[in-house]
């Protein structure tokens, strides 16, 4: 057995559950956090589609411009990760093949994450820049970064070293 196969195998069996209903359990636990961020990337995506017909959009400088585009083709990117887990599904339904799908799930769900990251950091310097200027943009831009960071990156990674720490404390007579 593969050292992930094992590990599979003692989390299934440190759950009491079996490897078929960890995979159907990680499987509902992935839809519902696609769910809510597939909601909000369409929400975003909207947003950003609608404000070309906004009638302050032609005092856009160049620099604006081109941020709102790649601001536009990210989010559109982050739609179609965002989705992509239930195109997969569809076409692997009955094949027995949840385990996969559940894996490319999982790395379109992180591929997701960072596309909202990166369209929620470059809104928040776009409007930040326009309403208020350039410096003010990029310090939006930076907070926002440093923000998302913290509590996407830096909180999971503390909480999953203090349960590891735990376990092994556990673990050792």
């Amino acid at each position: 057995m593969s050292e992930s196969a094992e590990a599979r195998a003692a989390d299934a069996a440190g759950m009491g559950e079996t490897e078929k209903e960890r995979i159907d359990r990680n499987w509902n636990e992935l839809l519902q956090e696609l769910r809510v961020v597939q909601t909000g990337t369409q929400i975003i995506t909207g947003f950003l589609l609608t404000a070309v017909f906004q009638s302050r959009f032609e005092e856009l400088d160049t620099f604006q411009l081109v941020t709102y585009l790649l601001l536009v083709a990210t989010s559109i990117m982050t739609t179609i990760a965002g989705l992509a887990p239930v195109s997969l599904h569809r076409y692997l339904f009955r094949k027995q093949a949840k385990d996969k799908v559940l894996a490319h799930a999982d790395r379109f769900a992180q591929l997701t994450l960072i596309g909202v990251a990166v369209t929620v950091v470059g809104i928040g310097m776009l409007i930040f820049d326009f309403v208020l200027g350039r410096f003010w943009g990029i310090a939006a831009a930076t907070v926002i970064a440093m923000l998302l960071i913290a509590v996407w990156v830096v909180v999971p990674v503390r909480v999953r070293a203090a349960d590891r720490a735990e376990q092994r404390r556990y673990a050792s007579p």
